[in-house]
């Protein structure tokens, strides 16, 4: 058996157990207040992780990715919806890249 195939094996283990283990050790309803928080919060920190240093990678420099953001969390406190906050951001973007950087 080749070792890829090992490794897959092993991969798909891991994430099989990581999904069932909650499951048969967890049996009541959680009532806890910092558990049931913390698990509230868990999707939105790991997508803020994976995403944020995209947004500074995802441009030639830095700089225009960190203007991008602080524009798009300005239009997003404002109210703005996510498309009009998509379109804020990539013209940040390239005009900062463009003209100024």
């Amino acid at each position: 058996m080749p070792v890829n195939y090992i490794y897959i094996l092993i991969m798909a283990g891991v994430s099989y157990a990581i999904r069932v283990l909650p499951l048969t050790l967890i049996r009541r309803e959680i009532k806890n207040k910092f558990i049931r928080s913390f698990l509230y919060y868990v999707p939105y920190v790991t997508l803020a992780v994976m995403t944020f240093p995209a947004i500074l990678n995802a441009t030639q420099s830095p700089i225009s990715g960190l203007l991008a953001l602080a524009v798009g969390i300005l239009a997003a406190w404002l109210g703005a919806d996510l498309f009009k906050v998509a379109v804020l951001c990539c013209a940040v973007v390239f005009l900062s890249e463009f003209f100024v950087l």
